[in-house]
């Protein structure tokens, strides 16, 4: 199994198996114990003091699960719960349901034991209550703080976060959220739902009118057409449809706003320069001023200046002579993924002939095929 170095709280290195144990606690407090819990504070024969069941009409009383490895359902969660756990300790996730299965068998956590919760019967005793736990709060923010190691032990560690993404299946964020959700309707005697609808639920997709999707499509490709065909301005269309009312509407699409650079050369937002080639940033300077007549100014790439005519003689004489991927990858302090092979740069520039200053489209530069 692989392992990181640190816990967070100790300078011991952590393994995936403390992956899986801690999805087993999450499975035992959310699932078991707490049920338990709410159960042993409100049992499912409980009167009220109006002499009616307290688990009756919309409260539905709950049912704890205890943990099964050979339940597909309870190995879902762990198996996804543990792996994205291993993510953010930087862990290779294990895709083996089986390896996982035996780490979880073999864990044997201790016996709920119910807490005596004490119920406040008014505000004054709810009160009180509460400001006792805020000073436990602090307490126990004291000894955390005082439990965890110092700096220097922890140099080279890194915690990921998980951004949440519903699209990508091999990720466990959907069979996470999945085995969480079909567990607590389990709990509650809610019939479960498939991946595919909790997907839908999670990510708020609405369903699109089928009709009207087609409809869209039709138009769509019809324009297509036209532009393959080379069809005039004037004859390519935008539609406006509702199918509800119904009502059809066509109109000619307006010309994009042109930027003049000289007489005989403007562009619109559609246009581009394509720069090819893994060239160096001298390179670049002399192709914009050898075949455009223009003189480079400024180039930057996203939030990096990668080039000024004010830049100081050393980082001159230092980037002038790089491939541009090397000189984008050292002001941004990061490698370029290796899956990458186009940069997009903005750049500042002057006409040769007078010295003013035009606007140009953006570079998309390609340094590998």
């Amino acid at each position: 199994m692989n392992t990181v170095k640190s816990n967070l709280v100790t300078d011991k290195p952590v393994k995936y198996e403390q992956c899986v144990y801690w999805a087993r606690m999450r499975f035992e407090e959310y699932f078991n114990n707490n049920i338990q819990q709410l159960l042993y504070n409100f049992p499912v024969d409980m009167i009220t003091s109006n002499g009616t069941p307290f688990w009756s009409g919309p409260k539905r009383a709950p049912k704890a699960i205890p943990f099964d490895p050979e339940n597909p359902l309870h190995l879902e969660f762990v198996l996804a719960a543990a792996n994205l756990r291993a993510f953010n300790f930087g862990l290779h996730a294990e895709k083996n349901a089986e390896v996982v299965k035996k780490i979880a068998a073999g864990i044997n956590l201790p016996p709920f034991a119910p807490k005596k919760v004490k119920i406040s019967v008014d505000e004054k005793e709810e009160k009180d209550k509460q400001e006792a736990k805020d000073e436990d709060e602090e307490d126990m923010a004291k000894r955390i703080l005082t439990e965890l190691p110092a700096p220097s032990k922890l140099a080279g560690f890194k915690v990921e976060a998980i951004d949440f993404e519903k699209d990508d299946d091999t990720n466990y964020h959907m069979d996470f959220i999945t085995a969480t959700a079909n567990l607590r309707a389990t709990n509650y005697s809610i019939p479960v739902a498939d991946k595919h609808k909790i997907k839908g639920i999670a990510g708020k997709i609405i369903p699109a009118m089928v009709t009207t999707t087609a409809l869209i499509c039709g138009l769509v490709c019809i324009e297509l057409l036209k532009i393959i065909q080379n069809k005039k301005l004037e004859e390519l269309k935008n539609g406006f449809v509702n199918l509800a009312l119904p009502f059809f509407g066509f109109s000619e699409p307006l010309q994009p706003q042109k930027t003049k650079i000289r007489e005989d050369w403007s562009w619109t937002l559609w246009d581009r320069f394509d720069v090819e080639g893994d060239i160096t940033l001298q390179e670049f300077l002399d192709y914009f001023k050898n075949k455009h007549k223009l003189e480079v100014t400024m180039v930057s790439c996203g939030v990096s200046m990668i080039y000024s005519f004010f830049m100081s003689k050393d980082k001159l004489t230092e980037r002038l002579p790089k491939k541009l991927s090397e000189v984008v990858a050292l002001v941004s302090k990061q490698a370029l993924p290796e899956k990458k092979n186009y940069l997009t740069f903005e750049i500042c520039v002057n006409r040769l002939e007078d010295d003013e200053e035009v606007d140009v489209p953006f570079v998309r530069y390609q340094f590998k095929k």
